[in-house]
């Protein structure tokens, strides 16, 4: 007995040790998540806690992708093997280690802290006391009061990062544009190198762009679908109407794991999940059954072949050759095709090619008829890499040619012309005497050639003009579509000999002349001036980054000239000038009313948020100011004056120049004293032009107002006292409302800030600007409100520029 009564005891024993590890263990898994879809206010997530959606479809934490030891806020999908993120929150600020914190702040902001005690902001909120996070079972993470749980303050689903998902809108809400980003890597969700999203220039159209250029184009909505949503399983909802423009869509029969991702090599996929598996069942771009209609990812100048195996579709036309590390076996060709022999444009020649599917990128010139018309004008501008004639219309195509297809219907079907060098297109079996005859005639020209261009180059250097950067410019082929080498007779002839008449106005650069092309369209005509301070450098650059910038509130550059000394920009005009013309006359401020004043800060807004983080390249401009915001027809402002703008890497937050350029009364204090700048450089430009159109008083031109030395410092004491609705310009005042009017004014002062870390991103001025719930924090005392730098400018009454570098004068185009 005493034996079994041990036993007994050893066992119960067990069983006791074993249900109290289970209950500890029970007790480590269950403190890992929060048993709620909601964070309050009064609450926090470390690492390794989780909120869960109501029925546990999808999981809000913190995660690291694939082998990254970083950690980063997102959702996934919940009860899933194989975590698949569908949004991350701070995809271009990890947390190094795993101290990250998710919380609200005491303003309501939605924030990441770190151990180190940085911090950065998820979303902003309204009131810590009234705001909680709540994961959605749809994926959506919102911000909404805790009485009225209807009211949202701010959406994941507003700022998408590679995951399309259902019920989320893709394209334009209000003047944002919700499009997807791809991951840098598989292993890191910083923003890649491609976009998917609704066309900004002519809403309706879906694009991939790589890296600032045009990947791919769906075409326009047909009523029912677009070619990427031919699905019998899926229901797209298309809208539009002057507050939005938006495609979304729904499963059916409804299932939560269908979704649409952009990978991070530019495919556009949609995927299902069976049985906790994750299955592509299409692949734009990779169709088992080789199809083209969808998608063509055969890169600059490849040809899509829908009667190929689908992993050897792409090929390439005569004259040309795969690009350098295109795998062309597996179908992946993104690089393209490149040219065999560069064009010569005199002499150059047309490759017929029947039954193609043409590119949707076409100029189309309906005046034009006949195929040797149109031939004659695409050979006439050295930039025409194509033609077509369909309908007795004459379509044009300029730079690359993208999404050519072979035997498949895309926009129109036609006999494509591509042009090749003419040595592409001749006979092989030419007579050896001839050949003898044709080398010696052209080492005879190669040789003369050399003299007459040593002999230039001798006289260029001479009067400090670097030929040799002119020629390289040309033939690196980097300007992109829609640009033109114009000849100096054409723009003398278009300015009837740059007569005074059409002189517009005088800047740094040179003269700003209006001109009429032979086919009527107005230009404006920037002819550098021999004493110029701007010299090729900023020529080059101006080149190089505005004719790839493809954006409505940008300037468009349609060409430049390059002959002998002269160095002539071409740009599409602009017949109300600029908006320092209106902004600081009396006469004309009241042509400026609230309506337009609004459209202009928006518009100034989306065009560097393109600048800072949608374009190609993350491009500082440096020198935003109200002379550099031209007016269309219409009034809608476009930034121009590209010449001092720099190109940032992916990974550089802010650089350091000793030549400082730009604008006294818009320059940043650490630029214009350290000589470093960054986005938020431009952000206090922004925000000083912000403060100038709504009282219409111009910073660097400003009288002293009492103990006020400059326009920042006014504002900031109106903004102090109360008294903040005495800034508005006089003119327009009974006529606006004052929240809006109040809501600019707090804005520009946080842009204004001495810190650029207290600045905003343009991202988020966008966000403070259309969200009037939000609450904005209090802005601290902002740059420059005693005297200094500025007020010494402001005492000529006028703007002025440092090194006389910016065209600080000059009326609008």
């Amino acid at each position: 007995m005493a034996m079994f009564g041990t036993r007994s005891y050893s066992v119960f024993g067990d069983i006791l040790d074993a249900f109290l590890i289970l209950l500890v263990l029970s007790t480590c898994c269950l403190s890992s998540t929060i048993t709620t879809d909601s964070l309050l206010p009064n609450k926090q997530i470390s690492d390794g806690q989780t909120i869960v959606s109501a029925n546990e479809t999808f999981t809000l934490g913190f995660f690291s992708p694939g082998t990254s030891t970083y950690r980063y806020v997102g959702i996934w999908y919940s009860n899933v093997p194989n975590r698949t993120v569908v949004w991350v929150a701070n995809r271009n600020n990890p947390v190094l280690d795993t101290s990250g914190i998710l919380m609200f702040d005491t303003s309501g902001n939605l924030v990441i802290l770190d151990g180190r005690g940085s911090s950065f902001t998820v979303a902003y909120g309204s009131g810590a006391k009234d705001t909680e996070a709540t994961i959605l079972d749809s994926g959506n993470l919102v911000l909404r009061s805790v009485s009225n749980r209807s009211r949202l303050r701010w959406q994941s689903f507003d700022y998408p990062t590679d995951t399309w998902l259902q019920g989320m809108n893709l394209g334009f809400v209000g003047a944002q544009n919700q499009l997807l980003t791809s991951w840098r890597s598989s292993d890191d969700p910083a923003i890649g190198d491609y976009s998917f999203g609704m066309d900004p220039n002519e809403k309706g159209d879906f694009f991939i762009w790589e890296r600032g250029n045009v990947y791919w184009k769906s075409g326009l909505w047909n009523g029912q679908s677009y070619n990427f949503t031919e699905s019998e399983s899926m229901s797209f909802l298309y809208v539009s109407n002057d507050a939005r423009t938006t495609l979304s869509y729904s499963s059916i029969p409804a299932s939560g794991m269908v979704r649409y991702v952009l990978d991070h090599s530019g495919q556009l996929k949609l995927l299902e999940r069976m049985d906790f598996v994750l299955h592509q069942w299409l692949v734009l771009g990779s169709w088992p059954e080789g199809s083209c209609k969808a998608y063509s990812p055969c890169g600059a100048f490849g040809i899509c072949a829908g009667n190929q195996d689908w992993q050897n579709r792409c090929k390439c036309p005569k004259g040309f050759n795969p690009g350098d590390g295109v795998g062309w076996s597996s179908g992946d060709t993104r690089r393209g095709c490149i040219r065999q022999t560069n064009m010569h444009c005199v002499g150059d020649k047309f490759f017929q090619m029947p039954d193609m599917g043409l590119p949707g990128n076409a100029t189309t010139i309906s005046s034009i008829t006949g195929q040797k018309q149109c031939e004659s004008t695409c050979l006439t501008n050295c930039s025409c890499t194509a033609y077509a004639v369909l309908q007795d219309k004459c379509s044009l195509w300029y730079g690359n040619i993208m999404n050519l297809r072979e035997g498949e219907s895309g926009d129109a079907v036609g006999t494509f012309y591509l042009r090749l060098a003419a040595s592409e297109l001749e006979s092989r079996g030419t007579p050896v005497v001839l050949i003898a005859a044709t080398v010696s005639s052209v080492a005879f020209l190669i040789f003369a050639s050399l003299i007459f261009l040593w002999m230039w180059r001798q006289k260029s250097k001479a009067k400090g003009v670097d030929t040799d950067s002119a020629i390289k410019l040309w033939e690196s082929e980097e300007t992109g579509s829609h640009f033109t080498s114009f000849c100096f007779s054409e723009i003398a002839d278009a300015t009837c000999k740059f007569s005074l008449e059409n002189k517009l106005g005088e800047g740094g650069f040179g003269p700003v002349y209006k001109g009429n092309l032979p086919e009527g369209q107005e230009i404006a005509v920037k002819r550098l001036a021999a004493h110029s301070g701007q010299g090729l450098l900023e020529f080059k650059n101006e080149i190089m980054l505005i004719a790839k910038l493809q954006h409505r509130n940008l300037v468009r550059l349609l060409g430049c000239c390059i002959q002998g000394e002269e160095k002539i920009l071409i740009y599409e005009y602009m017949p109300n000038k600029s908006l320092d013309f209106f902004l600081f006359e009396q006469s004309r401020r009241e042509m400026l009313d609230w309506t337009t004043r609004i459209s202009i800060i928006e518009g100034i807004a989306q065009g560097l948020l393109y600048l800072h983080k949608h374009s190609r390249f993350r491009i500082i401009h440096r020198d935003l100011k109200a002379s550099n915001i031209l007016l269309d027809i219409d009034m809608n402002p476009k930034i121009s004056d590209f010449g001092m703008a720099r190109i940032f890497g992916s990974k550089e937050t802010e650089a350091n120049t000793n030549r400082v350029v730009g604008t006294y009364g818009y320059m940043a204090p650490e630029y214009a004293m350290e000589g470093i700048f960054s986005v938020k450089s431009d952000v206090f430009s922004f925000g000083v032009l912000l403060l100038e159109i709504v009282s219409g008083i111009r910073n660097a031109g400003f009288h002293q107002r009492g103990n006020s030395l400059n326009l920042l410092c006014y504002a900031w004491e109106l903004w102090k006292e109360g008294r903040w609705s005495e800034l508005a310009d006089p003119s327009i005042y009974n006529a606006c409302p004052e929240h809006k009017v109040l809501r600019c004014i707090h804005v520009g002062l946080m842009c204004v800030q001495e810190s650029p870390i207290n600045r905003p991103t343009m991202t988020e001025i966008i966000s403070a600007l259309d969200n009037e719930s939000t609450t904005l924090p209090e802005p601290k005392q902002p740059a420059f409100v005693s005297a200094g730098i500025w007020t010494e400018a402001g005492v000529h009454g006028g703007t002025h520029s440092i090194n006389g570098m910016t065209i600080s004068d000059t009326q609008g185009r």
